[in-house]
């Protein structure tokens, strides 16, 4: 055991926008702590992200806790690496007591304490701030295993660029934010491009004159609580988005884009689709539909002075799809060499050894980012308390709650 002196009032994991948020609240209520971070400040959103990603919030919303958006373009959208000199600026701007290259190898309780393993050896602190993300080991479905060993196989997190893929057709599977983005990165190099599309919802980018994502704020669409949205049934997955226009299934087919059903299986080098591709397209117009609806009634209910909305190309396009539709594709009669799984994230908690803190599957076991275990807390969870959980724009009101709490703790 380590001296009184030596304990730490709090430690964060992970310095990405998250845990960076949760430090500069622990700085300005003068707790000491520290942020241990595996690799580099934003690690992720260096390594896993490809070349022409953007960040789907608008400028004028991507900040951190404290600041506030100055310039000339509010609804840009940063590049990968903008953002992670953003994320730099404010640790030094704040003297974050950040320390890279530190790998936190085992967390466990011990007499009312925390034990941090670290390759130096151990740190000893009265709170763990979780803040690691699970949103950054790629999830595929088992069935991955048996497609055949000649096709290049690579998550979205691993994708870069068409150039640096195998020649001949790529297959993207799901039509996610990730899955549509990619397959628009991939037809516009010039490559054939099979879709298998998903049960997912659309959101324009643009809308009567401003970001999508400001009319969500504006409007308390992204205030709907976890408990709100778990009584409506299971947390759906983040919509098909644009990060510098809309993009839709139908814009995507519009390009080239060869949409698809649902992957549903692997079978001695073919795969097999359902026939619901259709109904994808229509399920996302509804969900665009339902969300301009949501911030017409706003703008109506609040006298707002708005421009009239205007058709959106990618939404007014007719689709372009199979006749009849595709439930079957031989690999390699149809020269698709690479698959790209869009299919989800999980995180790693392995190192997670304090009981009753993750489920069975291992992920988090939380209340609005409270674990159970008094002292441990998770920052940055998508839908953690409400619906812009998981997102920049809840890490300063996520961060205080936390913040505060830990301070009651240590002043109990």
């Amino acid at each position: 055991m380590t001296s009184e002196a030596d304990i730490l009032d709090a430690v964060v994991v992970g310095a990405g926008w998250a845990g960076l948020g949760v430090s500069h609240a622990l700085t300005q209520r003068g707790l000491r702590h520290r942020v241990l971070e595996r690799g580099r400040i934003g690690e992720t959103w260096r390594t896993q992200r490809w070349d022409s990603f953007r960040i789907n919030t608008p400028n004028i919303q991507t900040i951190m806790p404290g600041d506030s958006y100055v310039g000339p373009d509010p609804d840009g959208a940063m590049t990968s690496s903008e953002f992670v000199a953003l994320l730099e600026d404010y640790a030094g701007r704040h003297g974050l007591p950040v320390e890279t290259g530190t790998p936190v190898t085992d967390l466990v309780a011990s007499d009312g304490l925390y034990r941090v393993a670290l390759p130096r050896g151990p740190l000893w602190a009265r709170n763990v701030v979780i803040a690691s993300s699970n949103q950054n080991c790629p999830v595929r479905p088992p069935f991955s295993a048996l497609l055949p060993p000649e096709v290049q196989q690579i998550d979205a997190s691993a994708y870069r660029n068409a150039s640096a893929l195998d020649s001949g057709a790529v297959l993207v599977v799901g039509s996610a934010q990730s899955g549509g983005q990619i397959a628009e990165d991939l037809i516009q190099a010039g490559r054939t491009v099979f879709l298998a599309t998903g049960r997912v919802g659309r959101l324009p980018r643009m809308y009567r004159g401003r970001h999508i994502s400001v009319w969500l704020v504006l409007s308390g669409r992204m205030d709907v609580t976890r408990r709100e949205i778990l009584e409506q049934g299971p947390i759906p997955g983040r919509p098909l988005q644009g990060a510098l226009h809309t993009i839709s299934l139908q814009s995507l087919s519009a390009q080239g884009v060869v949409l698809l059903g649902r992957l549903t299986g692997v079978a001695d080098g073919r795969l097999s689709f359902s026939d619901d591709a259709e109904e994808h397209v229509r399920h996302g117009d509804e969900g665009s539909a339902r969300i301009r609806s949501l911030i017409d009634e706003y703008i109506a209910r609040n006298g707002i002075d708005a421009p009239r909305a205007e058709p959106d190309p990618a939404e007014v396009v007719g689709a372009v799809l199979p006749n009849p539709a595709v439930r079957s594709i031989d690999l390699a009669a149809r020269g698709i060499t690479t698959v790209i799984w869009c299919t989800g994230f999980t995180g790693d908690f392995g190192w997670v050894r304090v009981p009753d803190v993750l489920d069975a599957q291992g992920q988090p076991l939380h209340e609005n980012g409270f674990a159970s275990v008094p002292g441990v807390y998770f920052a940055g969870l998508p839908f953690a308390i409400s619906r812009r959980s998981g997102t920049i724009l809840a890490i300063e009101e996520e961060a205080a709650l936390l913040a505060d709490d830990i301070r009651r703790r240590l002043d109990a």
